[in-house]
């Protein structure tokens, strides 16, 4: 893969890329890097695509943005940006855990851009916030999102090395014991300066409207709630431990068309557990 940076929506971002043809950009979550993708990027750019994956903002070597925004809205302009920026009229927009929240707020602020929207991990609609305040299971999957939205997130997340992020992946997917080398990169890119706190800063985002540019309150408040009119496709892990797999995302939302799978076996981390079954399906789908 090529490593190099795009200009886009005010942030210089590091993008991995390979391959050549039509775009199909993939946007990583927490905590996570881009290096995840590289099984995707690799079958992506097999099928003739040219495949990249940005470090998201806040996550290095990406810098810290200056204005210090992560609310879904902004998320959605990098994704839409950053098409632009590498030179595409459109692009196949794959996102994983915040980069699905990216993806979905991408195809409501400008779904003529994307050709076809591939998500993993996290559902669209408003299936998971209800379960945030009615489903003490979920409320229980998801205390890291309180601790991290705290005062506490940036001190809680760099203590000890980072082992948070070891415990995360281990509790969201069972059993899995990812690659040394993987979580080796994926460390050493939150030990730069800022990273933890804008890592921590996209929770904040979530319970903290105050945060947020005024600017964009219009376009936020669509975003989760507008329609989808871009052919989909979702995939979810049936162990995942972050983000139960019966939090189901809202098909009804869907206008172009939803394609749904559950992967047997897997957690959160999919595309990295089983990576051959999920490029399969990813690539059928786009086929």
């Amino acid at each position: 893969m090529n490593t190099r940076q795009v200009e886009a929506n005010g942030v210089r971002f590091t993008v991995l890329e390979e391959g050549s043809g039509k775009l199909a950009l993939c946007l990583h979550g927490f905590p996570d890097g881009p290096q995840s993708f590289a099984p995707l990027l690799h079958a992506l750019a097999g099928a003739g695509y040219r495949a990249v994956a940005p470090f998201m903002r806040g996550y290095a070597p990406t810098p810290v943005p200056a204005d210090g925004r992560y609310q879904t809205a902004v998320l959605g302009q990098d994704a839409i940006a950053l098409i632009e920026a590498l030179g595409a009229e459109q692009a196949v927009l794959v996102g994983h855990d915040w980069g699905a929240v990216a993806a979905y707020a991408a195809a409501v602020i400008a779904p003529a851009r994307l050709s076809r929207l591939v998500t993993l991990a996290v559902p669209y609609g408003p299936g998971l916030i209800g379960r945030l305040i009615a489903d003490p299971v979920q409320q229980r999957r998801s205390w890291y999102m309180y601790l991290l939205a705290s005062p506490l997130g940036e001190a809680a997340l760099a203590h000890d090395d980072f082992s948070l992020i070891d415990r995360l992946w281990a509790d969201w997917s069972p059993g899995f014991r990812p690659d040394a080398a993987l979580m080796a990169q994926i460390k050493a890119s939150f030990r730069l300066p800022g990273v933890a706190a804008a890592a921590a800063s996209y929770y904040k985002h979530i319970f903290l409207p105050a945060l947020h540019d005024a600017a964009l309150a219009p376009l936020q408040a669509r975003i989760g709630a507008a329609p989808i009119t871009v052919p989909a496709l979702y995939l979810s892990g049936s162990l995942d431990g972050c983000i139960g797999s019966e939090v189901e995302t809202e098909h009804t939302l869907f206008t172009a068309g939803l394609q749904v799978e559950m992967v047997p076996g897997v957690g959160h981390f999919l595309h990295v557990e089983k990576p051959d079954e999920v490029n399969r399906i990813i690539l059928e789908f786009l086929t």
